[in-house]
């Protein structure tokens, strides 16, 4: 029976609720790269984030955030037993920036078994178990550690059933983690593709989206790259050439000045403020339901093996 498997235990994939499958709430980078804005370390104040988010309607995240990135497994049941949001947790490691010493030395297999471990038993000493994989590349290219990493979380995907969801540095490579994948026979329906809305160029979306996996338009909110008009854009194109259940939206959330708290738009952005451009553009609610909704349940239920 298919479930979804958040940090305090499985749940039934229509009990998901509103869904980002791309966040951050607690971690921070290794010491060399933490930057202030980047640390997230205050329980506190991810409680009061999810609180706002669930206010909006929102009821469950993906927290995305690796063991490269501090993971923290016991922080993350603590903010969902008080927050009341479902939060699914992630094994399998981050840009090799952050993740080198953690693939280096380590086979596929090697790696593949530390993520199966995390997906059947619990990650951080925990008994929070993840049920997300996640894999990423560098800019403009797959080196050797990344495609060790992504062979790597196709061979734990097929040990546990665990969906399996990717970095894309600036939106790049996507394709190349699309092929790698299918050719260690991942389907594409267990594939999200994340932060393909930095590169925002609409033939290059549907050529993934062609593929069969999921795409995460997750920097919404963020100007620096594309103003969110241009993201409704690229996505009520996606849905009117009839890709409306590939599309899963998310904030990526990894910074304190993205956070309500410090003004930024926080997680009630999408629910609060992109979600009405959408509905100005046409996109109907229906729509709306799958791409927060049905999508994200279809995308990380699995049948736990």
């Amino acid at each position: 029976m298919a479930i979804i498997r958040t940090v305090l235990g499985d749940i039934a994939p229509d009990a998901l609720g509103i869904c980002y499958p791309h966040e951050h709430v607690f971690g921070q980078p290794p010491a060399q790269f933490a930057e202030p804005d980047l640390i997230l370390d205050d329980e506190a104040v991810a409680i009061d984030e999810m609180h706002a988010f669930y206010q909006a309607g929102g009821r469950a995240i993906v927290e995305m955030t690796t063991p490269d990135y501090h993971r923290n497994a016991a922080a993350m049941q603590r903010i969902a037993r008080v927050s009341g949001v479902h939060i699914i947790g992630t094994t399998g490691y981050n840009k090799e920036k952050f993740s080198a010493p953690f693939l280096e030395g380590a086979s596929v297999d090697e790696l593949a078994a530390r993520f199966i471990a995390e997906v059947r038993e619990g990650m951080d000493g925990t008994d929070a178990r993840a049920g997300v994989i996640k894999a990423a590349s560098t800019l403009n290219e797959i080196s050797p550690l990344a495609e060790k990493l992504f062979r790597a979380a196709a061979r734990a995907h097929h040990a546990t059933g665990a969906p399996i969801s990717t970095h894309t540095e600036a939106g790049t490579m996507a394709l190349e983690q699309v092929a790698i994948l299918t050719s260690e026979g991942v389907a594409p329906e267990r594939i999200i593709i994340g932060h393909v809305d930095r590169k925002l160029e609409l033939d290059y979306h549907l050529r993934i989206a062609a593929t069969g996996v999921y795409l995460s338009y997750d920097q919404i909110s963020k100007a620096r790259y594309y103003p969110d008009a241009e993201r409704a854009e690229v996505i009520t194109a996606m849905i009117a050439a009839g890709h409306h259940r590939r599309i899963v939206l998310a904030g990526d959330t990894a910074r304190r000045s993205y956070l309500l708290r410090n003004g930024g738009a926080g997680f009630v952005h999408i629910l609060n403020t992109f979600v009405p451009i959408l509905r100005e553009r046409g996109v109907s609610q229906k729509v709306i339901d799958d791409l927060l909704i049905h999508n994200p349940a279809r995308a990380l239920a699995f049948d736990p093996a």
